[in-house]
């Protein structure tokens, strides 16, 4: 499913995003974060209670198979995906929560993954053959929170070479995901023909019904309207790539390929899905803004002579 080249420019390309977004961060950025948590903590809830409890009930719901099940229930505990942050720029999002959120949710990774991993393959009852060891999951997350804090010291160093490194993982990022689809989509051609409508509704309701689902939290304990669409894209957003690399690691063969079926088609469409809901809240946030400006102008006034 993925060729040898592509598996390693995955890996490159995980490890320099990280390094670009540590190098988007200061030291300084968390201490202010922590000063308002709840942002994020509203985050890291919608990011490891949403996410995993909802690819579970699409997994049962859909009566997948155990490897497209545990596929889709690694995904639904991954982190959120270092690209949330170009949809939420794009979306006039809230932009410094979207980064502290990515960098909280990666870092708290270590312990949630495996935990959660353990706990929902446990519940869906699958075989010991498809379990995901704690170690894999922990040794690519180190490995990649390792650029992250290596970018930040970088940026804290020289603020120049922090803003270079930032803008190349940026760039970077794009262009291997574009190669990554440009190339796996034509050669898969076969397989996305036969893959049955669940598999392909899993895959893209991951993404969107967490989303709204992010959303609906976020409002429901009290986050404003920015910060809930800002969430809303960080919950949905998933770090497919990360995903990847865990099965990767883990399986080999034939198994390998059934595993990565929902990860691969999941980093395929969120892509799609995430921009047209990134229009939509650009939108939104447009008018919101609009209004306000509207309603700074004094009744009878022109906007000139306001």
């Amino acid at each position: 499913m993925l060729t040898e080249l592509e598996t390693k420019l995955l890996g490159i390309m995980m490890m320099v995003i990280m390094l670009g977004m540590g190098a988007s961060l200061t030291f300084k950025d968390f201490r202010i974060a922590f000063r308002k948590p709840q942002g994020i903590l509203v985050g890291l809830l919608c990011q490891y209670a949403i996410m995993p409890l909802l690819a579970y009930a699409l997994a049962v719901g859909l009566g997948l198979p155990p490897a497209l099940a545990i596929g889709l229930i690694l995904m639904g505990c991954m982190p959120g995906g270092t690209t949330s942050n170009i949809f939420t720029y794009f979306s006039k999002g809230v932009l410094a929560l979207s980064i502290m959120m990515t960098v909280c949710s990666t870092l708290v990774a270590v312990a949630m993954v495996p935990a959660l991993l353990e706990f929902y393959s446990g519940m869906i009852g699958l075989p010991s053959e498809y379990a995901v060891p704690a170690g894999n999951v922990a040794q690519v997350l180190v490995v990649l929170i390792v650029p992250t804090l290596i970018g930040m010291l970088l940026r804290k160093w020289n603020p120049n070479v922090g803003a270079t490194i930032e803008l190349i993982g940026g760039f970077l990022g794009i262009v291997v995901i574009l190669f990554l689809i440009v190339t796996w989509v034509p050669r898969n051609h076969m397989l996305l023909a036969t893959t049955p409508a669940s598999v392909y509704f899993a895959s893209i309701g991951l993404g969107l019904f967490g989303m709204a689902l992010g959303w609906a939290l976020s409002r429901a304990l009290r986050q404003d309207a920015r910060r809930s669409r800002t969430i809303a894209l960080e919950t949905g957003i998933q770090n497919g790539p990360l995903a990847v690399l865990v099965v990767l690691l883990t399986f080999k063969g034939d198994m390998q390929q059934q595993v990565l079926l929902i990860p691969v088609l999941y980093s395929l469409f969120i892509v799609l899905t995430s921009s047209a809901v990134t229009v939509w809240f650009r939108r939104i946030t447009t008018r919101e803004e609009l209004a306000r400006d509207n309603a700074k102008v004094p009744t009878g006034a022109s906007p000139a002579a306001a």
